[in-house]
């Protein structure tokens, strides 16, 4: 799977967010969303302090690790993640995304992932802009660019996001950096064209897979949209 992004083949990747599915059939979600053509597990952890939602922990990732094979993508939206990350890569993360606004030391975070066999991503708020990650990006394999405020699923995706996303496109490319961008809120099969034309590569999706009880379906659906740009 590719997208055209200034005349560049870039691959990208569907990633279901968990916090979306039936939990009381988790596994045949996993099985659903794979045979679907999806390649990552998004999980969202919430500590309900850095925002105002509390979800899952460290237990559910160990169990999704011994359920599936299929890239387990964990984003901490917690305080003090410098405090947990490298604990969720030993429970079986292959990516760990840790917010700009919320670790003092981000880079420090980074590299202790990486160290520990992980991807390392640093994710960023609609409101908060790009330069605060100027210095962190070179010890980052991921940029997880928010396109809603985060919290909770089935947002609407905030249209300045688009912009953003363009300009994060430029500052890795000025840079002659390879940091992949994955994009999270509001993509659905009305605008994912739109949000790999920009330059997006991993893009998360919740309710566009699971809110239609057809998830399998719906994975597909966003592939074949997001592949007009190929």
């Amino acid at each position: 799977m590719g997208n055209k992004v200034n005349g560049n083949l870039r691959s990208f990747e569907i990633a279901p967010s968990i916090l979306s599915a039936d939990f009381t059939r988790l596994f045949e979600a996993i099985r659903d969303v794979r045979e679907g053509g999806a390649t990552v597990l998004h999980v969202d952890v919430m500590d309900g302090h850095f925002v105002p939602n509390i979800t899952i922990g460290l237990p559910v990732v160990k169990s999704l690790r011994a359920a599936t094979d299929m890239t387990i993508d964990t984003h901490l939206m917690i305080t003090e993640p410098g405090r947990y990350a490298v604990e969720f890569v030993k429970a079986g993360a292959d990516m760990v995304s840790v917010h700009v606004e919320a670790d003092v030391h981000l880079q420090r975070t980074l590299v202790a992932i990486r160290e520990a066999g992980a991807k390392a991503g640093i994710a960023i708020n609609p409101g908060t802009p790009l330069v605060l990650l100027e210095e962190a990006m070179p010890y980052a394999d991921f940029i997880l660019l928010m396109s809603v405020n985060p919290g909770f699923g089935g947002q609407k995706f905030v249209p300045t996001s688009l912009d953003k996303l363009r300009r994060l496109r430029q500052m890795i490319e000025d840079r002659g950096l390879t940091t992949r961008i994955e994009i999270d809120g509001g993509v659905d099969a009305s605008n994912i064209a739109e949000v790999c034309e920009a330059g997006a590569e991993i893009i998360v999706a919740g309710s566009a897979v699971f809110g239609g009880g057809r998830p399998t379906e719906a994975v597909r659906e966003l592939i074949d949209r997001a592949t007009v740009w190929v």
